[in-house]
């Protein structure tokens, strides 16, 4: 895909980018495919489809109680828990507003880990990495933040995303709509959207703006991006993904390559 190639004039020191279709299939990949970057929290998506092979496992349940007083597995993967950004510290009641929570997924992979007897990285590492074929990529530390991984990896979690084999296609529906709807909050970098639309663990692009997507993303949209200018996106109308993959923090320059790049890639498709 020629507009893969777009990555090679990011001001980035190294940038690595694949689409993979609805049917697994990749459409190109440009750069280092198979090069480790810190994913950011990019690791959240990874750390919420384990999440939910815990559910469908009856290891946990999304209602069950779970982080602050009258929080659930659900509130956490949703950002609705009501724990501060990156603080253990109860700011608002849960499900009241959407506060985008690196401390909720910590929580969250406390919980799993005690669930299971498992340490959530392994548990992980288990229950998507390696059924995936992921095997540059691991967890050692923040489900929040700290995994690291591979273009050439992520490809078999947005081909996943798209035709899942993991998990019920009921449960990865639900997972990438709207949960909590019309709950207002601060997409990092993009300022108080309202609403602020997330699903569970996933980011829904909805109609917000500004955002990192392009302006031809359906409304459908969902995936996530991360601190270290990274993205993964799966846009269900176009029935294709896109991971990219640098290693500069997100920033004004992200800002303003990210939406032109998915605009061209979503108009080659």
């Amino acid at each position: 895909m020629e507009s893969l190639r777009m990555i090679e004039n990011w001001p980035v020191p190294t940038a690595a980018a694949a689409v993979v279709r609805a049917d697994g299939t990749v459409a190109g990949s440009h750069g280092p495919v198979g090069h480790r970057f810190p994913l950011a929290s990019v690791t959240k998506p990874l750390a919420a489809y384990a999440a939910l092979v815990a559910v469908e496992e009856g290891a946990v349940e999304l209602d069950e109680a779970a982080g602050p007083e009258g929080a659930t597995v659900r509130h956490l993967l949703a950002h609705t828990s009501g724990l501060a950004f990156d603080e253990h510290r109860v700011v608002a009641a849960p499900g009241d507003r959407r506060l985008y929570s690196n401390a909720g997924f910590e929580v969250l992979g406390d919980h799993i880990a005690k669930a299971t007897d498992i340490p959530f990285g392994e548990y992980l590492r288990q229950a998507v990495l390696e059924p995936l074929g992921m095997t540059a990529t691991e967890l050692n530390g923040s489900p929040a933040k700290d995994a690291v991984s591979t273009v050439e990896d992520l490809v078999r979690f947005a081909a996943e995303l798209q035709a899942p084999r993991l998990l019920a296609a009921g449960t990865v529906a639900e997972a990438t709509a709207v949960v909590y709807p019309g709950l207002t909050g601060v997409l990092p970098g993009y300022g108080h959207q309202k609403p602020n639309d997330w699903g569970l663990g996933f980011e829904i692009r909805d109609a917000k703006s500004p955002h990192w997507t392009g302006a031809s993303s359906s409304p459908r949209t969902f995936g996530h991006f991360g601190q270290s200018g990274t993205f993964v996106w799966v846009d269900p109308e176009a029935r294709a993904a896109c991971v990219a993959l640098t290693d500069r923090a997100f920033g004004p320059w992200a800002i303003e390559v990210w939406p032109a790049f998915t605009d061209a890639v979503l108009a080659e498709l």
